[in-house]
């Protein structure tokens, strides 16, 4: 567990006075980090933090000196195009590394810093965002219990939840290389499925969805054949991003048995540019529960770390902005909100389990939480739900109804931690436009 230091210090600012701002996704006690580049220029991308409203190049901190006495790791890792290069080198370095930009950046730093730095710094809204890294591996989750009964009772009310889930991470292994940035719009996927006909036909995904959930990116890996401990599971997470996997439910419901998801979701999963790191989360912590008349972890699942503060309290909110609010400049609406905390299985241990076979995990692989929803049915992280399989149209505040996605729709999701006594952080967005699907031949 990362202790609480002077980086989380609420009372701590910055001398770029956008950072300050009550509001701000990224203030200085967040300090993300993402690979960027000015927009539509042909420069490489480099990496970059979030302060304020602008991207603090770290490529020129590092050429102007600014990061003297730091590992030599840590500096050439700063001149790299992607994370993974910092990602390889382990907590002890990211530590280093935070505690120097908050020096940097907070506003004790002197004159002659703060000019070097201001040369170092771009506007966000004039940039463009690759990928953190290059993504090895997805394990997509299924972490929360209220998605799960939720969905389970639309296809088996009987009996929602299988045996197994209330015992082990459920998960499966997706599909890396549609794995976009945010901001990326996609064709409507094509696909086979059922429905009531006696055979099967392939056309245009009908039942449309997204998944509003977390993406975790594995740091330091494990090698081949060792299980990482419960305890230890954390120091292998570099960062966390939100994660929408979108959803072709007509396709699933066709295809999932008895292999799981195919087609229904390798066609696109979004995620967000900044990747906020675990010493960044620290301060939003929280115990993680199970209910006496619920199963309880076996042993290589649970410590007295998971249980004291195994939870983090990260909330989420999804947006829908349909063509005929662009058409009006109307803003979206927000569908939903819920939290991470109310999730079921800690990142620990789903990082644990993953690995209790001798599994290997590598820097910039990716885990997904799962779709992200509260005990609440209007707390619920996706239209599935929210619209009960699709039988109950949602009532839109620009009188349309939806209870999938329709062409021209964009999905915003949102995520942001707030405590007493400790300053908000945010996560940014991830953000995507579903598009008419392209003809069939």
């Amino acid at each position: 567990m990362i202790e609480l230091n002077q980086t989380h210090n609420p009372e701590l600012s910055s001398w770029l006075e956008s950072a300050n701002r009550a509001d701000s996704d990224f203030p200085i006690q967040n300090l993300p980090y993402a690979s960027f580049r000015p927009v539509a220029s042909d420069q490489p991308f480099r990496i970059g933090v979030a302060i304020g409203d602008q991207v603090l190049d770290l490529q020129q901190v590092a050429h102007g000196g600014l990061l003297t006495g730091l590992p030599a790791g840590v500096i050439n890792a700063c001149n790299c195009e992607t994370l993974k290069p910092l990602m390889e080198l382990g907590q002890t370095c990211w530590s280093a590394l935070r505690a120097r930009l908050s020096e940097l950046l907070s506003s004790n730093a002197d004159a002659v810093t703060v000019d070097k730095l201001k040369a170092a710094l771009c506007p966000q809204d004039e940039v463009e965002y690759q990928l953190p890294c290059q993504i090895g591996d997805y394990t997509d989750f299924y972490t929360s219990i209220h998605h799960a009964t939720r969905v389970g009772s639309l296809f088996r009310p009987d009996n929602p939840l299988l045996p197994n889930y209330q015992w082990i991470p459920i998960g499966y292994h997706g599909r890396a290389s549609s794995v976009v940035i945010s901001g990326q719009d996609f064709q409507r996927p094509q696909g086979t499925r059922a429905a009531d006909a006696p055979t099967p036909t392939l056309g245009p995904c009908q039942r449309l969805d997204y998944e509003l959930e977390l993406g975790v990116l594995v740091g330091t890996g494990n090698a081949l054949g060792s299980p990482v401990g419960i305890d230890q599971a954390e120091s292998h997470i570099f960062g966390l991003c939100l994660l929408n996997d979108w959803s072709a439910r007509d396709l699933q419901a066709w295809e999932y048995q008895p292999l799981g998801p195919f087609l229904s979701k390798s066609f696109l999963t979004s995620l967000s540019p900044w990747v906020v790191t675990m010493e960044a989360l620290a301060p939003f912590r929280a115990p993680w529960t199970r209910s006496p008349d619920e199963p309880q972890p076996l042993d290589y699942l649970d410590s007295p770390q998971v249980r004291q503060h195994g939870a983090v309290d990260i909330r989420l909110a999804v947006e829908l902005e349909t063509a005929r609010d662009r058409e009006a400049s109307r803003p979206g609406q927000q569908l939903s909100q819920s939290s991470f905390v109310d999730s079921y299985w800690t990142l620990s241990q789903m990082l644990t389990h993953h690995t209790v076979n001798g599994c290997n995990l590598q820097p910039g692989d990716l885990l997904g939480s799962g779709t992200q929803s509260g005990p609440q049915p209007e707390e619920s992280g996706s239209l599935l739900e929210l619209s009960q399989g699709g039988k109950q149209p949602l009532q839109l505040a620009n009188g349309e109804q939806r209870t999938f996605l329709e062409d021209g729709d964009r999905v915003t999701l949102r995520g942001w931690c707030e405590a007493p006594g400790s300053r908000r952080i945010g996560f940014g967005s991830v953000t995507g436009c579903v598009l008419p699907a392209r003809p069939h031949h």
